[in-house]
């Protein structure tokens, strides 16, 4: 089998596999799953990475009860944070070729955020 690593937890799955062709990843939520490209899952990466920094210096600027969205966008994906700066919902859109959807609600976002970075270095 390889380099394959899934990793999941209450209301998250993402999993990394290197040497796969076409589809290198999978993130899912508690009752869904979509397989990435390696292009899609670096800009899934990467985006998601800019959103959770956008969100932790927002923190600064907003009042405790203020909630905000935020927004990154690829060729290939869009992605969405809405909530607190602490607290937030993720959500995810294909943009090319299929037509994919998902979400994880701010419940679970930050430890999808850790999984991430500590499944896979971009």
């Amino acid at each position: 089998m390889g380099d394959r690593l899934l990793k999941q937890g209450q209301g998250w799955r993402v999993g990394w596999k290197p040497e796969a062709s076409g589809y290198a990843a999978l993130v899912g939520g508690e009752d869904w799953a979509i397989e990435l490209t390696e292009a899609e899952f670096n800009d899934f990466c990467r985006l998601f990475a800019q959103l959770a920094e956008t969100m932790t210096m927002m923190a600064q600027g907003l009042m405790e009860e203020e909630r905000i969205a935020c927004e990154a966008e690829s060729d290939l994906l869009w992605l969405e944070v809405e909530g607190y700066p602490t607290a937030y919902s993720l959500r995810l859109i294909l943009n090319q070729g299929r037509c994919c959807e998902g979400n994880w609600p701010a419940e679970v976002v930050s430890e999808l955020w850790q999984a991430i970075q500590r499944l896979k270095i971009f």
